[in-house]
């Protein structure tokens, strides 16, 4: 059965429903987890040991023919299926074994084997081999012939006589007939190994045209439906933009399809994660999770552009005032308050840019030198001329800043009171602007640590990643302890517990040591 029923007081049925981007679960959100969470703690053997490798699951509460209920969904396929029972089918089902994906993506693995054959194949190895060597020789062979040429010249008199000018004019012809000969063996080599290369690129070039058609086609027959039945595929959906992969299979989109296309009226929903945490994200068994930026917000904003649904808390402006801490004709130093941007965004609200260039019109120059998230407060000092800025910005690249943040742990901490962490750090390109652990790709982050309370940390970061603390304390490789209310690797509280709280660096214009502290009120 898809749609199961639900019981549930008046006082427990939201008004409007809740935004998929940032929430907090409610009661019915919550029960239904639950009964899916029992549901998945039953599965068969195979279904379970699939899921408990770690999966996203949903559910989407529904009302239908007057009674209440709710769908439950996961992201992509479970052991290659997507039509397992008591759960939302694939928007598109694109798996049938003889149909026209399984077809096409057949041969696209052909390219591949042809391809990793041709890359490893005993032929290339040897014609690169016979390449590189004849190289070698003909390097060797053509300084060797030049070494015993200066040495002839070397034991000549002064004055040349006419046979050793004709000798001279021997041995330049000489070399050049021995470059030309050689040059002939080495792209007679050379033209062995281009072949294969040639090949391998032709390869290339066909399996990314037979790709990009196969992605093309598939998300054209991602149509997806909104509130009054209006439908639009994935490429119009994100035009210009190309959908992600994977874009629709999350289990967020699967969810409204089926209300949708079943007439059923949203309330709310929820996405939990079940099972191991991958090595890269932050993902925690049975928290739950917003939807993501690359691949939902796009499919979501279409699908519930009729929806009255929440307002962002984030995307308000800061009802706090920025703090003037110090002030002179090269810096500002300020407190940023939590939910102010030190940038302005895609939004127009409030930042601490704009408001430094109101209070001083005559500032020039980039002015931010470094930035703080939106959700953490603390300490700042912003350029006001491009020599200061210049200047400021040559001692944060040399780590000559430096810098202290407070942060309340969501548990108690009960592993090394001191340490540091090092993790690399890059954007997910599908989930921006959360981070994950790349150590081939990602960027080099370390953080210094030092416990002051049961659950109270100091933090001292020796780079400036995005998000570096947050990541380094959430993982499983750092503290694995999120940092209190940070809703993208933790759980939502009534604000981000991460202050920066002491700053100090060379004044770009006196010289001078400055010091500045402002304590977190938490």
């Amino acid at each position: 059965m898809i749609f199961h029923p639900l019981s549930a007081a008046t006082a427990d049925i939201p008004v409007r429903m809740n935004n998929p981007f940032y929430y907090e679960p409610d009661v019915l959100c919550r029960t239904a987890a639950n009964e899916v969470q029992c549901r998945i703690a039953e599965a068969t053997p195979d279904f379970k040991a699939e899921v408990d490798q770690g999966k996203m699951f949903g559910v989407l509460i529904v009302r239908w023919k007057g009674a209440l209920g709710y769908l439950a969904g996961y992201s992509g396929q479970i052991c290659g299926r997507s039509d397992w029972p008591d759960f939302v089918p694939a928007v598109f089902d694109y798996l049938q074994l003889n149909g026209y994906f399984k077809q096409h993506e057949a041969g696209i693995s052909a390219l591949n084997e042809r391809i990793d054959t041709l890359e490893n194949s005993a032929e290339l190895r040897k014609a690169r081999q016979e390449w590189y060597d004849i190289v070698h020789e003909a390097e060797k062979e053509i300084a060797a012939f030049k070494a015993a040429a200066k040495r002839e010249k070397e034991g000549r008199p002064k004055e040349l006589t006419p046979d050793m000018i004709r000798r001279s004019q021997f041995l330049k012809a000489e070399l050049h007939r021995m470059k030309q000969h050689l040059a002939l063996q080495i792209a007679d080599k050379k033209a062995i190994v281009d072949k294969i290369e040639a090949e391998i690129k032709a390869l290339k070039t066909q399996r990314h045209q037979q790709s990009d058609a196969l992605q093309n086609w598939l998300f054209s027959h991602f149509v997806m439906f909104d509130s009054h039945g209006n439908q639009q595929d994935l490429l119009r959906i994100f035009s210009p933009m190309t959908p992600p992969a994977g874009s629709g299979e999350c289990c967020e989109p699967k969810l409204l399809q089926y209300a949708f296309s079943h007439q059923m009226q949203p309330v709310s929903m929820a996405m939990f994660w079940w099972g191991a945490s991958p090595r890269d994200e932050i993902r925690h068994h049975l928290q739950f999770y917003p939807a993501c930026n690359g691949k939902c917000k796009p499919i979501l904003k279409w699908m519930l552009r009729n929806i009255d649904i929440e307002e962002n808390p984030l995307e308000r402006a800061s009802q706090q005032a920025l703090e003037w801490i110090y002030e002179d004709k090269d810096i500002v130093v300020v407190c940023k308050p939590v939910g102010m941007l030190s940038v302005p965004g895609k939004i127009q609200r409030e930042n601490v840019r704009s408001l430094v260039r109101q209070r001083h019109p005559e500032a020039t120059g980039p002015m931010i030198v470094h930035r703080l998230d939106m959700a953490t407060s603390g300490l700042l000092v912003v350029a006001l001329n491009l020599k200061s800025y210049i200047d400021l910005q040559c001692q944060f690249e040399e780590h000559s800043v430096q810098k202290r943040y407070v942060a309340l742990l969501s548990r108690p901490h009960h592993g090394a009171r001191s340490g540091q962490i090092c993790l690399p750090l890059r954007p997910d390109l599908h989930d921006r602007p959360r981070q994950i652990v790349d150590a081939v790709h990602g960027r080099k982050a370390v953080t210094n640590y030092q416990q002051t309370g049961e659950n109270r940390m100091n933090l001292y970061p020796l780079t400036g990643r995005t998000h570096q603390l947050r990541m380094h304390c959430a993982h499983a490789d750092g503290l694995n302890n999120p940092i209190k209310g940070d809703e993208l690797y933790g759980t939502r509280a009534e604000r981000l517990y991460l202050h920066a709280e002491e700053l100090s660096f060379v004044h770009p214009g006196t010289g001078e040591r400055m010091h500045f502290e402002r304590h977190a009120d938490f």
